[in-house]
């Protein structure tokens, strides 16, 4: 039993000692601890809780306070520890005490969502009276912050008379009343502390905030501005706001104007609603134009502040005279439902102000029976109706009108539509549809009224002259100048087309006859008058009464006229047809030398060679074809040159020189009537040199001739030929041309027979077909059809816009062409080929050609001018686009006139002449809005315009419309996209209520 004893003995005194020891680490530990040295008691209390017996109360007071360090060094695993303390040591008196340290850590700490998961976990009983107020004053404000409001509320409640926590529970409990808007118990609680130096800035503004959404405005004016002299600086803004928005709601709105502006907003933004109340003020006071400063900021918002905003916005623009600004507001308002009322009241005006001002995203006519739909009871009901009509008139919709007024079969609507068909003709027509326009024109004589009845038959009979039909032509205009009452200037012409109407149907007596009564008239067109001369100069020519036909191109040449080089050279074959051969030779020296850029140098060239001969000047004869041959290698006049010059060796009894020339001709046009020539001519050589072996040789080289079946070619050929010039049944006669180019492909005749068949093809429409006999054509070189086979084939290109094959022709017909319309077509439509083709430098040179040459067609120059317009645009060279633009303008119409228009708005923009390019815009949109494209493109251009006036409103409205409404236009939608989301985002910098995209 002793030694037993002794044993348990010895054990228990280790224990003791073992103990001592490590309350003598704990007790250091917790010194530590005390002290704040969390981490280096944490040490010991872990080797504490590790060493001591696992039933000792050292090793749980231990891990007691090891959880304690590691929340105070907020530690990952801290909140685990405190929670295996509690799990090792459920009964422990710690426990309770763990729970509230940790949670007051963390409140200590601001982590309010930490500290009430450790505040649930207290057992609110097991706390002495001060602990609990403590954590229900601390699980309060951890509420508050955690916009936990009532549940807050319930924290603060008991609280408000206690000695300790009194003052800030009853100052949180009225604030949460303030927050949940118990504005009565917000009021009564604050008011007892609002003595309170703590809280005194805090309160005095929450009084009066709750003062203003009580509707206490009086109190709110009394105060606020008392306040504003001690309060803090960063409450200035918000009590500025409720003073301003006091005044505003007792309608004492001067008052109000410094206070709303000095409210500086939330994070230095605004509102909509910000921006309305101070708009409406001004509005008020009759300041319109500040007015509109702030409610043009309001965008990207819809609800009853926005509709107001907008319906007033727009009776500011009208006090103002800016009707078409007035319009888009109207237009806003009225697609809001939040106030019917104001509702269809903007609706009205804005159907009335589309008819006045015009409208740039609906047709105005829409617009009006759209208004008459929707409200049919409308007291304006007739008003509205009334304008239907004459809308569709002044927005040149004519089509629209005539569709309209075919709904409604009245006598007075009958009426209307034969003038209306007159307008819509005359569209049609300045668009060159001129098939299309004459149907108009001929509804338009249904008219009673005199006016609409002769422009009818004028209009009519002029269409008819461009669409070539001269015969119909001729009757029409005779028959309208009998009919004629008037004498309107736009009916001076009729002469003049008559004489050209015969000049083209080669009845030149006639066509001499109205020239000179066209010219007795005194025509004040400088250029038109100078044409007439010219084509009676012809007339006379065509009649061969040369002397007249003299006087009338020298009017022409004195007058340094656009066709002076022409009148100079007919006055060359004018003396010639009288055999004044030193007068032509004269005249026709003067083409070569004095007209710089005349296409009739080599024709006067080779006319002079051959006079020369008449009178026996063989030197200067030669001398003429060489420099024709030097200076003009396309000339079309240089296979006969040759010929004539080898001849004219030839008959000098020059016989090398002679065949040198024929046997250029032929090496340079082979296949030709002239390289036949030349070869026949060349063969009297030979012959006359007894050298037939070499002639021989020479021509077997030559693929075109075949001489053993000469006469069976020419007995075929001339039975095709003979067809042809008959000019009946075209289907047999080209039967007949196949049959001999299958049968002799590369015969004497060839040529002609491709030329002959790709002229029928031709007439006959078969444009395909005509194609490859052309190409045959002009493969063979410069002959005497090579001029119309490049004109007629380059047209057939052009007609499909195939500019890439056209272009090529076109540049060879014009430098081989002789008649000088065919110049003329080529030029003009090789600056159209080369801008299609984007080769905008080119066209730039071609349309400049055209203008230098200024020939007699005014459209033909109006072209040119627009070529280089647009071509300078699309190389950015702005100043002469600008320069072009500003000249076409004076004269275009129809959709050349909108895109004049747009140019002028663009560069005006550029210029920074913002206001001067809306009111260009304005012009376009109310006159051309039948030109969509222009119209809508313009818009982008007034979007950036109101925007760099700093209206953000029209700006933005403009652009969401195009992107709304015209999708179709997708280059201009895109356009549209970009500058509005510039816009929206530079407003959001100032403005809470825009949310901008992504």
């Amino acid at each position: 039993m002793v030694c037993c004893f002794l044993t348990a003995f010895t054990v228990f005194s280790q224990q003791t000692i073992a103990d001592v020891n490590f309350t003598a680490d704990f007790n250091d530990a917790l010194i530590l601890y005390n002290n704040k040295a969390y981490a280096a008691a944490q040490k010991i209390f872990e080797k504490t809780k590790v060493d001591a017996a696992t039933s000792s109360s050292l090793k749980a007071d231990a891990s007691y306070y090891d959880a304690m360090c590691a929340v105070k060094l907020n530690q990952t695993n801290a909140d685990q520890k405190v929670l295996d303390f509690v799990a090792e040591n459920p009964t422990s008196n710690k426990k309770n005490k763990a729970f509230f340290n940790v949670a007051n850590y963390y409140f200590a700490n601001k982590k309010a969502s930490y500290a009430l998961k450790w505040y649930d976990k207290v057992n609110v009983d097991l706390l002495s009276e001060d602990n609990q107020k403590e954590l229900n004053f601390k699980m309060g404000y951890s509420l508050l912050v955690t916009d936990n409001l009532s549940l807050a509320k319930s924290k603060f409640s008991p609280l408000i008379n206690d000695a300790k926590y009194g003052n800030d529970s009853r100052y949180y409990f009225g604030f949460i009343a303030y927050k949940l808007e118990d504005y009565g118990i917000a009021e009564s609680t604050l008011k007892e502390i609002a003595d309170n130096a703590s809280y005194k800035a805090e309160i005095s503004y929450y009084l009066l905030d709750i003062s203003f959404k009580m509707g206490k405005f009086e109190r709110c004016i009394e105060v606020g501005p008392k306040l504003l002299k001690t309060s803090r600086k960063k409450d200035i803004s918000e009590i500025s706001k409720i003073v301003g928005e006091s005044y505003f709601n007792l309608k004492r709105y001067s008052e109000a104007i410094p206070y709303l502006k000095a409210y500086t907003g939330q994070s230095g933004k605004w509102t909509n609603t910000d921006y309305y109340q101070l708009g409406y003020v001004f509005y008020k006071q009759n300041d319109f134009a500040n007015a509109i400063t702030y409610f043009n900021k309001i965008i990207d918002e819809k609800n009853a502040v926005s509709q107001n905003a907008y319906y007033h916005l727009a009776e500011c623009y009208l006090n103002i005279d800016k009707k078409t600004e007035a319009l888009n507001a109207f237009k806003t308002a009225s697609e809001m439902s939040f106030n019917l009322e104001v509702q269809e009241d903007a609706a009205l005006n804005y159907a009335k102000l589309s008819y006045e001002a015009g409208n740039p995203f609906q047709n105005v006519s829409d617009v009006l029976q759209d208004y008459l739909k929707k409200y049919p009871n409308s007291s304006a009901y007739k008003e509205i109706n009334e304008l239907v009509v004459s809308a569709f008139i002044h927005q040149q919709d004519y089509q629209g009108a005539l569709d309209y007024l075919k709904k409604k079969n009245s006598i007075e609507n009958i009426a209307l539509t034969s003038e209306v068909s007159l307008y819509r003709g005359t569209q049609l027509f300045n668009d060159s549809k001129y098939q299309e326009s004459l149907s108009y024109f001929v509804k338009s004589k249904e008219s009673k009224d005199v006016e609409i009845y002769e422009k009818g038959h004028y209009w009519e009979a002029e269409t008819l002259f461009r669409l070539e039909n001269y015969e119909e032509a001729i009757t029409k205009f005779t028959s309208t100048k009998r009919l004629l009452k008037s004498n309107k200037k736009e009916f001076y012409l009729i002469d003049y087309n008559l004489g050209y109407s015969y000049f083209k149907l080669k009845e030149y007596t006639k066509a001499i006859s109205s020239f000179n009564q066209f010219l007795a008239d005194k025509p004040s067109d400088k250029m038109i008058n100078e044409d007439t001369f010219v084509r009676l100069g012809d007339s006379y020519f065509a009649t061969r009464n040369y002397a007249d036909a003299i006087n009338s191109y020298q009017i022409v040449v004195k007058s340094l006229g656009t066709d002076a080089d022409y009148a100079q050279y007919q006055i060359g074959m004018s003396h010639g047809f009288r055999d004044e051969s030193d007068e032509k030779i004269k005249a026709l020296t003067s083409v070569v030398n004095d007209f710089k850029s005349s296409s009739l140098k080599d024709d006067a060239l080779f006319q002079l060679a051959n006079t020369y001969i008449k009178i026996k000047n063989n030197e200067k004869a030669h001398q003429a074809y060489e420099r024709l041959l030097a200076n003009h290698p396309k000339s079309s006049f240089l296979p006969k040159a040759l010929v004539r010059q080898g001849l004219l060796y030839y008959s000098d009894t020059q016989n090398k020189k002679a065949l040198d020339k024929f046997k250029l001709t032929v090496q340079k046009f082979p296949n030709t009537p002239d390289a036949l020539q030349a070869v026949n001519n060349a063969k009297n050589i030979y012959l006359d040199e007894d050298n037939l072996d070499e002639y021989v040789a020479w021509v077997k080289k030559l693929d075109f001739i075949n001489v053993s079946e000469d006469d069976l070619d020419n007995s075929t050929f001339v039975i095709a030929e003979r067809k042809y010039f008959e000019g009946k049944n075209t289907s047999g006669i080209i039967v007949t041309l196949n049959k001999y180019l299958d049968k002799y492909p590369k015969g004497t005749h060839s040529l002609k027979a491709n030329y002959y068949l790709a002229d029928l093809l031709f007439k006959d429409k078969q444009f395909e077909a005509a194609v490859l006999n052309y190409k045959v054509v002009l493969k063979a070189g410069v002959s005497e059809y090579s001029e119309d086979a490049l004109a007629k084939l380059s047209q057939i290109y052009l007609e499909k816009q195939n500019f890439e094959d056209a272009i090529p022709l076109l540049e060879r017909l014009e430098q081989e062409a002789y008649a000088v319309e065919n110049v003329q077509f080529a030029q003009s439509n090789l600056m159209k080929g080369y801008y299609e083709t984007k080769g905008y430098a080119k066209a730039i040179s071609y349309a400049k050609k055209v203008l230098s040459i200024n020939k007699d067609k005014n459209y033909l120059i109006e072209d040119a001018k627009t070529i280089i317009a647009r071509s300078s645009i699309k190389t950015e060279d702005f100043v002469t686009a600008q320069e072009y633009y500003s000249v076409i303008e004076k004269n275009a119409t129809g959709e050349l006139k909108a895109e004049t228009l747009y140019y002028n708005s663009f560069f005006k923009n550029q210029q920074q002449k913002y206001e001067a390019s809306n009111k260009v815009i304005q012009e376009l949109i109310a006159d051309y809005s039948a030109y969509k494209y222009w119209g809508v493109k313009s818009y982008v251009i007034m979007g950036k315009n109101y925007y760099s006036l700093e209206d953000a409103y029209q700006a933005t409205f403009i652009l969401e419309n195009v992107i709304k409404n015209f999708s179709q236009y997708k280059d201009i939608v895109k356009e549209a996209q970009i500058e509005l989301t510039k816009i929206k985002e530079n407003e959001a910098k100032t403005n809470n209520s825009i949310i901008p995209k992504n």
